[in-house]
């Protein structure tokens, strides 16, 4: 029914998983713990309780858009590994107008979304435009610009901003995103509006790049410039744009913790990782907006649950962070498994 490619495809990802809990269950043994108890309290902690799957949905939500920031800028040929930056830089800009504009919510709203989406795009029309225009490779600017971003955001906050401790004030009710509805219905967990934002923009990915000339032209591009040029399309133009529109994706998703999970923007002494994480979820999603999704949720699942593994069966959380770090891995090898799913089709064939 599937071709061999195709096959190898979605079974890769399956694979993945399973090599790496299979791993994680291997140093639960060794390191003296009981890998079936420390796997259904890892299970208990995210469906045991409705709370705890509330806040997997909220964990998953910033995930999914770096992930579509990600996944976007590779399906056109670009490694966009500043959306840790593009994150920060949309957090603070959806926060600043919520805290600084008084406007009534059908207007604060919507101005606070579009802030973190324009100021995670201008982020992403950085490295685009020095790419299209000086042929400067978009990963070595996309690096630095998340360190810029960074103590950007910490100074603009600090002298600007800040409020009591080390953050902006709480955004108004009319530019929040959080949910009374939601709350209630999940135990008063921090689930919010965002999460159902996010379903919208993998649907929006999916009809950009794949119902839409536009979306042809910046596939096209990503495949082969050279003969994209040739029949007409402006490769300088369509580059910049997958970057704004990547760092747009990625903007939102700081916007998803500015307005829905924290309620303001605080001065980060590191990283939050969610621009990292958004690399491992959409290449564990193999670049798809349904893929992007559920791997989004295994991750925030993983996350979650993982303070349930060392409350209920001693297991240290570190050890969540090897696994996803072993399924990375074995997505990475994925030309191994293929070969080896490849020759296993081909012996069953000949029989």
């Amino acid at each position: 029914m599937f071709g061999k490619w195709s096959l190898s495809k979605y079974a890769i990802p399956f694979i993945a998983i399973f090599f790496g809990f299979f791993a994680g269950a291997l140093i639960m043994l060794v390191s003296g713990n009981n890998p079936i108890t420390g796997y259904v309290a890892l299970f208990q902690g995210v469906f045991g309780d409705i709370y705890y799957f509330g806040e997997t949905l909220r964990m998953m939500t910033p995930l999914i858009f770096t992930g579509l920031a990600v996944a976007f800028a590779f399906r056109t040929g670009l490694l966009n590994i500043g959306v840790e930056g593009q994150l920060i830089i949309g957090w603070l800009a959806s926060v600043s107008v919520g805290v600084l504009f008084d406007l009534p919510l059908i207007l604060h709203l919507p101005l606070a979304l579009f802030a973190g989406a324009l100021a995670g795009g201008i982020w992403g029309f950085i490295p685009g435009f020095l790419k299209a225009r000086f042929h400067v490779h978009e990963v070595i600017v996309t690096i630095m610009l998340n360190y810029v971003a960074l103590h950007v955001s910490n100074y603009i906050i600090r002298n600007h901003l800040l409020a009591s401790g080390q953050r902006t004030d709480n955004v108004p009710r009319s530019a929040s995103l959080s949910s009374d509805f939601l709350a209630n219905i999940t135990d008063y967990s921090r689930l919010h509006w965002g999460f159902f934002i996010a379903i919208f923009a993998c649907v929006v990915m999916w009809f950009i790049l794949w119902k839409t000339t536009k979306g042809y032209e910046l596939r096209s591009v990503g495949y082969n410039q050279q003969a994209s040029s040739y029949a007409g399309m402006n490769v300088k133009r369509n580059i910049i744009l997958s970057m704004v529109i990547s760092g747009a994706f990625a903007g939102l998703g700081g916007t998803m913790e500015g307005l829905g999970t924290f309620g303001n923007a605080q001065i980060q002494q590191t990283f939050t990782n969610l621009g990292f994480d958004g690399i491992a979820v959409a290449l564990l999603g193999a670049n798809t907006s349904i893929g992007i999704f559920l791997s989004a949720f295994l991750f925030g699942a993983l996350k979650i649950g993982s303070s349930n593994m060392q409350d209920a069966a001693n297991v240290a959380p570190e050890l969540i962070q090897i696994v996803i770090a072993l399924i990375i891995f074995f997505v990475a090898s994925s030309y191994l498994i293929r070969w080896y799913l490849n020759r296993f089709q081909s012996k069953k064939g000949g029989k």
